[in-house]
């Protein structure tokens, strides 16, 4: 009897201890080294500690041989290392393409995908739990937007993923912010996310190796244009016209698109960054010659490039991609009236690889397991 009352209190203490630890990543060395002289040891132990984890990528205290052991309990009670777990890793059956699912303190689950390439390693990450832009094509945004993500936990998407490639002696070399989410409609964590990642004392990435993708926040627009750092900025334009986009992002209803596209160049200007318009290619949607006119209308004096990319089918949408020819057609099309065009080869088609697909798919199986008898 004692036995069956005593272990619900033990869970429940240990569960109110990591209600109150703190995310180890959400500290700076300045924080940490206070909370040092807080627990009566020396500032020092504060680089120490920065050293295990940033440069030496090691998140286990116990493994931090130079540190004291009484040290290394205080750690312990007071910091959490992992805000996020790994739940599940895919990889193409060509090797370029890797599809990490991760599971939330809370139980939700976001993915990070890593593409190789030679000479670049980038890893698109997520900033929400699903995503408000709804986009026809997207299964981020089936369920809506579920919660924002912590700055923590969208800087350990990347920290988790460099450890792994620090143990093949390789590094991230490049991060886009295209995964799950809008990036711009959870702008603090976002932005507090990449100076972490560009913290010469973390990851050290080049603001210049940083993209973040909107479908046209422009008040998020024109705040990142007067931030200190200057990174790539894409819109996710997907229509020639603000009638075909209302009807492919429902979220477009919210903005016009004349006025995304100014604030688009305002940023441009300000910045001296070219900009990037992805444009999925639906078929029989947004994916005829005369859409391509349109377009090249719409774009013209935009110092800009148009990555065309065609649809990566989700299970579940009617959506169909269009033939070879069609896109080889409208990709011509724009080049001819001066548009720089590029064309995404598709990645990890075979393993869902488009932003939301695992983490939906494995909640529905989450779902049917407990309805199953």
């Amino acid at each position: 009897m004692f036995l069956q009352i005593a272990i619900p209190w033990i869970d429940g203490c240990i569960d109110l201890v990591k209600e109150n630890m703190q995310n180890f990543y959400d500290q700076t060395l300045e924080t940490l080294a206070a909370w040092c002289a807080d627990v009566q040891e020396k500032p020092f132990r504060a680089k120490q500690v920065w050293e295990w984890v940033y440069q030496k990528q090691v998140i286990d205290w116990n493994l931090m041989s130079n540190l004291p052991l009484a040290f290394r309990e205080k750690l312990a009670l007071q910091f959490s290392m992992e805000s996020l777990s790994q739940a599940g890793v895919e990889t193409s059956k060509d090797g370029e393409t890797m599809k990490f699912l991760w599971k939330l303190s809370d139980g939700k689950l976001v993915e990070s995908v890593l593409i190789l390439a030679p000479g670049r390693r980038t890893v698109c990450v997520s900033s929400q739990v699903g995503c408000p832009a709804r986009c026809a094509f997207c299964a981020s945004g089936k369920e809506g937007l579920i919660r924002d993500l912590t700055q923590a936990e969208i800087f350990e998407q990347v920290y988790h993923i460099e450890r792994w490639l620090r143990a093949k002696d390789e590094r991230v070399s490049h991060v886009v912010f295209m995964g799950m989410g809008e990036p711009l409609e959870n702008y603090d964590a976002v932005t507090s996310a990449i100076r972490m990642l560009c913290d010469p004392n973390r990851l050290n990435l080049s603001e210049r190796r940083i993209t973040v993708s909107t479908v046209g926040v422009i008040e998020g627009i024109r705040k990142l244009a007067q931030e200190e750092f200057r990174v790539n900025l894409v819109l996710s334009l997907h229509a020639p016209n603000q009638h075909i986009r209302k009807k492919i992002i429902p979220y477009a209803r919210k903005y016009d698109l004349s006025d995304i596209l100014s604030s688009m160049l305002e940023y441009a200007q300000h910045t001296k960054r070219n900009l990037t318009y992805e444009y999925t290619l639906l078929a029989g949607i947004n994916d005829e010659v005369e859409h391509a006119k349109e377009l090249a209308l719409l774009l013209k004096g935009h110092p800009c490039t148009v990555n065309l990319i065609p649809y990566n089918p989700v299970e579940g949408l009617r959506l169909q991609r269009p033939e070879k020819e069609q896109i080889e057609a409208f990709k011509h099309t724009l080049e001819q009236r001066g548009v720089v065009t590029t064309w995404r080869y598709t990645k990890g088609k075979d393993i869902a690889a488009a932003c939301g697909q695992l983490a939906l798919k494995k909640q529905q199986e989450d779902k049917l397991s407990l309805v199953s008898p």
